[in-house]
C-alpha cells in the first residue's frame, strides 16, 4: 500500500503547521494541481476540469474541502470508527459498529486488491484532501490531519451510512458490555425513546419522477432529482475530465462521485428502498478451550474474533479501551436475542460499491446504464432514470439476496440451519423494474413500487415477498394524482408539479376532527375549527389553517391510539375516519390551541411565522434560537404528502420549529439535443458563514425558485466569478 509522507504535523499556538518531509511529494501534488482547473460560478458551484478522471477527483475533493471541510472530515471520522476520539463515550458504540463490519486492515486490503483505475481514484481522493490541508495551514481538523486512500472503502454503497445506520448501537452496547440481562431494560427504554422521537421525525427518503417525450412540450425526456436528506448533507458540483466524465449533481461530502445527478445523456435519481436487504441470524453457540464456536448444520465452527482498540475522549484526556469483536460467516455478532448471539448480514462489498457508484456517472445510454446495474451493490436505494434517447426506467433496489421463502426473513432466523443462508443475489432481470411504461411517466416517493407507473405498474404477485414491503404513502398518492392529469411539461411546469402545495394527508385526517366537533361543539375552539373546515388543504406562508393542522397532526401522532400493523398512511386515514377514538381528537386539538396561544399570543398564526429556516454557523447540528434571524418557509412535511418536503427537529428548546431535512439539493433535467437543467440547494454551497454562498440561495429556497445550471463550458465561463488551480485561488 502506498504510504504518504506528505504531512508531518506539529502544533504552534492554535494553528496546525504542516511541514513537508519530502519535497518530491510536494512537487508531485503541485504537478497534479497544475492539471486541474476549478471555475466557481455566481452561486459558488465548483466546476472542476481535468485531463484524467483521477485528476478530476483530486480537484473535486479539494473543492469540497474549500466548501465544507468540517463535514468532509466528520463523515470520515464516523465512517472509519473513530468518533469517540472527538465526541467521547457516547460515540463508542458507533465506532464499534463500524469496526464490526470493517477494520482498518480490511479497508487497506480492499484498497490493495482493487482494480488499478479505482486505486488511482482513491489515491486522488486522499491527495486532494491532503493538498487542501497543506495549502490551508489555518484549518484545524478535529482529528484527521492526514487522509488515506483506503478510507472511501468504508462507504458501503454510495450513500454515507447506508445500511449500517440501521444497526442499533444500543443493542451492540448491551451485548459487548457483557451485561445483557442488566442492560435489557435500558436498551428497551432507549429504543422506545427513539421510536417516540421518530413519530415527529421527517420521513427519510426522496422523490424521483421521469417523463418521456409524450409528456413534455419539447418531446424530450425529463427527470426530477429530489433527494430528501439532512440539510447541508450534500453539496452541488460539476466534474469533467477528458476521459469521458462530465457529471453534474449532488455529492455527499467526502465522496468522489456524483451521487444523484446527470451527464449529457443520462440522469439518475435514488430514492430509499424498502427491499429487505438485512437479515438477523440467531446463532447456537458454545464455549470451548480454544474459544467460541457456533453450530452450522452438523458441524461446530469457530467464531472469528478480532481485538480492536478504541480511543475515547474524556475530560481527563484520551483513554484506551480494547474490545474483542465477533463474527460468523453470516456477519458480525451485533446483539443477543433471548441470550443467543445474533449475527447481522448486509451488503458489504466496498470495492464493487465504489466501482458501481463511479461507473454510473459515465454512462451514455440505457444499455450502458443497465449493464452497470449488474454490479448489484446499491442496497439501500431505488433508481429513477431518464436519458436522451427517450428512455425512462425504474429499478426497485439493486442488491437483493435470494432466500428460501419457507422462512420469514422479516424476523430473525435460525443460523444453524444452512437452508436460511442467502443463495447468492437475484439477477437484475428478476427485480421489480419498469422500462418505458405506456403511461409515459413513472415515479417513486419511497412508496410502493406497485403504483410506480399507475395502471402499468408491476404486480406484487410476480415477485418474492421480500423484494418490497413498502406501503403506499401520501407523497406517492400526491405524485400519482398530479401525473395522471394531462399536461405537456416544461422544466418550469415540472418544478411547479414538484412544489404543488396540496397536502392529501390533511384531506384524510381533518374530517375526523371536524365531525367530532360537530357532534360535541366547544365554543372555545369554534374559530379554529372553522379555519380547518373551510381550508383547501394547501400549504402557504400565510395559511393559519396549516399551522393548526400541522400541530394537531404532530400531537396526534404521539397521543392517538395506534392499531398494530398500520402504516403511517393507514394511521392518518384511521384517525380521520368515523372511528370512535374516545374523545382524543378534541382533547388534542384543545391542547394545541392552548399551546399556540401560550407560545405566540394567538392560535391563529400564519405558518411562516412558526415554520422557519435558520443557519447561523457551520456547525453540523445547529443550535436553533428564536431570538436570532431566520427565514419563514411555506413548505410542509413530507409526512403530510408534501412533495417539497420540509421537516423539522423538535428537540430544540424553542417555540418556533426549524427545518433540518427534506428538500436539500433539487434539480430538473431535460435531455434534448443539449442537456438543460435547473437546480436549487438549501441555503447555499458553502458551510462558511463568512462566505457569500453560505446563504445566497435561502430566498430562492423559500420561494421554490430555481437557478439555471451552466453545464456546457461556454455557459460556465459566462457565469464564472473566479477561475483557479488548487492551491492558487488567492
Amino acid at each position: 500500500m502506498r504510504r504518504f509522507s506528505l504531512l508531518c504535523i506539529f502544533f504552534v499556538g492554535a494553528f496546525i503547521v504542516l511541514s513537508c518531509s519530502s519535497n518530491a511529494e510536494v512537487d508531485r501534488l503541485e504537478a497534479i494541481a497544475e492539471r486541474v482547473e476549478i471555475i466557481r460560478d455566481d452561486f459558488g458551484v465548483p466546476h472542476v476540469y481535468a485531463k484524467t478522471d483521477a485528476d478530476a477527483v483530486f480537484g473535486m475533493l479539494y473543492a469540497q474541502c474549500e466548501d465544507d471541510f468540517n463535514r468532509v472530515e466528520q463523515n470520515y471520522i464516523w465512517a472509519i470508527g473513530r468518533l469517540a476520539e472527538v465526541e467521547g463515550e457516547s460515540a463508542l458504540y458507533s465506532d464499534v459498529r463500524a469496526r464490526l463490519f470493517m477494520t482498518q486492515e480490511e479497508a487497506e486490503e480492499a484498497y490493495e486488491n482493487s482494480p488499478k483505475w479505482l486505486r488511482e481514484l482513491c489515491d486522488a481522493f486522499a491527495d486532494g484532501i491532503n493538498y487542501y490541508l497543506h495549502t490551508h495551514p489555518e484549518v484545524e481538523p478535529r482529528l484527521l490531519t492526514h487522509f488515506e486512500p483506503w478510507m472511501p472503502f468504508y462507504f458501503s454503497e454510495g450513500s454515507i451510512g447506508g445500511d449500517i445506520e440501521r444497526i442499533s448501537t444500543a443493542k451492540i452496547k448491551a451485548m459487548y458490555e457483557g451485561e445483557v440481562q442488566k442492560a435489557v431494560a435500558q436498551v428497551e427504554t432507549q429504543i422506545q425513546e427513539q421510536e417516540l422521537l421518530s413519530l415527529y421525525d421527517e420521513p427519510a427518503g426522496s422523490n424521483g419522477i421521469a417523463l418521456n417525450g409524450s409528456m413534455t412540450a419539447s418531446g424530450n425526456a425529463m427527470l426530477l432529482i429530489n433527494p430528501h436528506t439532512s440539510f447541508f448533507f450534500r453539496g452541488e458540483m460539476h466534474v469533467v475530465s477528458e476521459e469521458g466524465l462530465n457529471a453534474y449533481g449532488a455529492v455527499t461530502w467526502g465522496q468522489f462521485f456524483i451521487y444523484q445527478g446527470f451527464n449529457e445523456k443520462t440522469g439518475w435519481m435514488h430514492t430509499s428502498t424498502y427491499t429487505d436487504v438485512i437479515d438477523e441470524y440467531i446463532e447456537t453457540t458454545r464455549n470451548t478451550q480454544t474459544g467460541k464456536e457456533y453450530l452450522y448444520g452438523n458441524e461446530w465452527r469457530p467464531i472469528d474474533s478480532l481485538k480492536q482498540s478504541f480511543t475515547i475522549r474524556t475530560d481527563q484526556g484520551p483513554q484506551e479501551r480494547t474490545m474483542t469483536l465477533y463474527r460468523t460467516h453470516h456477519g458480525p455478532i451485533t446483539h443477543e436475542i433471548e441470550g443467543q448471539l445474533t449475527a447481522t448480514a448486509m451488503m458489504w462489498s466496498p470495492a464493487k460499491a465504489l466501482e458501481q457508484s463511479f461507473t454510473r456517472t459515465k454512462q451514455s445510454n440505457y444499455e450502458g446504464f443497465r449493464a452497470m446495474m449488474d454490479i448489484k451493490t446499491n442496497s439501500s436505494n431505488n433508481t429513477v432514470y431518464a436519458d436522451a434517447d427517450q428512455n425512462i426506467a425504474y429499478w426497485h433496489g439493486n442488491f437483493i439476496p435470494k432466500r428460501d421463502t419457507r422462512f420469514d426473513f422479516s424476523k430473525p432466523v435460525d443460523g444453524s440451519d444452512p437452508a436460511t443462508d442467502w443463495k447468492g443475489l437475484h439477477e437484475v432481470s428478476e427485480h421489480i423494474t419498469l422500462l418505458n411504461p405506456a403511461t409515459n411517466w413513472l415515479q417513486n416517493c419511497n412508496s410502493t413500487p406497485f403504483t410506480a407507473a399507475g395502471p402499468e405498474s408491476p404486480k406484487p404477485e410476480d415477485y418474492p415477498y421480500y423484494m418490497s414491503t413498502a406501503p403506499e404513502n401520501f407523497r406517492g398518492v400526491h405524485a400519482l394524482t398530479l401525473l395522471q392529469q394531462p399536461n405537456r411539461h416544461t422544466l418550469e411546469s415540472l418544478i411547479e408539479l414538484a412544489y404543488d402545495t396540496h397536502l392529501p394527508a390533511f384531506e384524510a385526517l381533518l374530517p375526523g376532527l371536524v365531525n367530532a366537533y360537530d357532534r360535541s361543539p366547544q365554543p372555545q375552539i369554534s374559530e379554529e375549527i372553522e379555519l380547518l373546515r373551510t381550508w383547501d388543504y394547501r400549504t402557504s406562508k400565510t395559511s393559519k389553517a396549516m399551522t393548526l393542522a400541522h400541530y394537531y397532526a404532530t400531537e396526534l401522532y404521539q397521543r392517538a391510539p395506534r392499531p398494530q400493523g398500520f402504516s403511517p398512511m393507514e394511521l392518518i386515514t384511521y384517525w380521520g375516519s368515523d372511528q370512535d377514538l374516545g374523545g382524543i381528537r378534541l382533547e388534542v386539538f384543545n391542547t394545541v390551541v392552548a399551546q399556540l396561544q401560550e407560545d405566540f399570543g394567538t392560535s391563529q398564526i400564519e405558518w411562516a411565522e412558526v415554520n422557519r429556516y435558520q443557519r447561523i454557523d457551520g456547525a453540523i447540528r445547529q443550535a436553533f434560537n428564536d431570538s436570532l434571524p431566520s427565514v419563514g418557509i411555506g413548505h410542509a412535511s413530507g409526512r403530510w404528502g408534501a412533495l417539497a418536503a420540509y421537516g423539522a427537529r423538535y428537540s430544540n428548546n424553542t417555540k418556533k420549529i426549524y427545518g433540518t431535512r427534506g428538500n436539500s439539493f433539487v434539480a430538473v433535467v431535460e435531455f434534448g439535443e443539449k442537456v438543460r437543467a435547473k437546480s436549487l440547494l438549501a441555503g447555499g454551497q458553502s458551510g462558511d458563514p463568512k462566505s457569500r454562498h453560505f446563504d445566497d440561495q435561502v430566498e430562492l429556497y423559500a420561494e421554490g425558485l430555481f437557478k439555471e445550471v451552466p453545464y456546457y463550458r461556454e455557459d460556465v465561463l459566462k457565469r464564472a466569478i473566479v477561475t483557479y488551480q488548487p492551491g492558487k485561488r488567492y
